[in-house]
């Protein structure tokens, strides 16, 4: 028994050693600088991922374009581009009369186009789809005509602009409107006709207007869908407006690239196309941000 009670105090004064609770200490920062050093490691590797493939991406598509620009001579290779693209964007807001102006003024002059035609797309296929998505029978309605006129391309409704407006710029517009409004539409409707019942239930039993579920059950809901359309929508009117451009002269990046064309001038025809495909992969991001920022989850 008094072996035990003597035991006692010796097996317990390790708890109360100065060199236990500092090797405690130690071990405790050790694993801490371990932690760190993993979300450090964590964070590099996101980094790395994100960086490194793009770029190896992009190497190897400039090895691919100099490799077929020495196979075939009338292609430039990627330093003859940068060489040309040089002192274009040196300059690219200068002016010499309506048919000579720099790069600057015809990405604006295309982006004017787009927002005109868009915008009006916009203010008619969103109410449209809405009230299609709404009333079952207009729906049954109109479809039929939507799927008749939606496969059309855009280029075929350009005579018809030119016809009613007499003036390329209008009819450019035109043509970007007729492209732009169909995913507006559909998106819009399949986004209402996708509500729960039960949200209209509950809105009926309330006994709420027209207006109220519009603002509180219907547009919260068909958001997501709205935007989607608009997404397109926008993709589809930068492709429709360069195309359109080109065959109504005057300004724009499409009347630019086609005049550049006719001078003969491969190396801006090759920025052109780069033009056009950062300016569309900017407008693309833009709405994906607004999207992410007006989500379902966020109101």
């Amino acid at each position: 028994m008094n072996a035990i009670v003597q035991t006692a105090p010796e097996r317990a004064e390790p708890y109360n050693d100065p060199d236990a609770k500092e090797r405690a200490a130690r071990r405790a920062q050790e694993i801490a600088a371990q932690e760190a050093r993993a979300a450090r490691r964590e964070a590099l590797s996101g980094l790395v991922m994100k960086t490194v493939p793009p770029v190896l991406g992009f190497v190897l598509f400039v090895l691919v374009w100099h490799g077929i620009a020495t196979l075939i001579p009338a292609i430039p290779t990627p330093g003859k581009t940068w060489d040309a693209a040089v002192p274009l964007f040196s300059d690219p807001f200068y002016s010499n009369g309506p048919n000579d102006q720099g790069i600057g003024w015809n990405v604006l002059a295309s982006l004017a186009r787009v927002a005109g035609g868009f915008g009006l797309a916009a203010l008619i296929g969103i109410p449209a789809g809405f009230i299609l998505g709404r009333f079952a029978f207009l729906n049954a309605m109109m479809a039929p005509v939507i799927s008749l006129l939606r496969p059309v391309s855009p280029l075929a409704w350009l005579p018809i602009g030119l016809l009613l407006f007499k003036a390329a710029n209008p009819a450019a517009i035109w043509a970007i409107f007729i492209c732009s409004i169909w995913p507006m539409i559909i998106n819009t409707a399949v986004g209402v006709t996708r509500v729960p019942q039960d949200y209209l239930n509950v809105a009926r039993v309330l006994d709420l207007s027209e207006w109220q579920v519009f603002r509180r059950v219907l547009f919260p809901a068909v958001l997501p869908y709205m935007l989607t359309g608009v997404r397109l929508s926008i993709g589809t009117a930068w492709l429709v407006i360069v195309a359109a451009e080109m065959l109504t002269g005057g300004t724009g990046i499409g009347f630019w690239l086609w005049d550049e064309w006719n001078n003969l001038k491969v190396e801006h025809i090759v920025i052109a196309i780069f033009i056009i495909g950062v300016v569309g992969l900017i407008l693309e991001h833009l709405l994906l941000a607004l999207a992410r920022r007006f989500s379902y989850g966020n109101n």
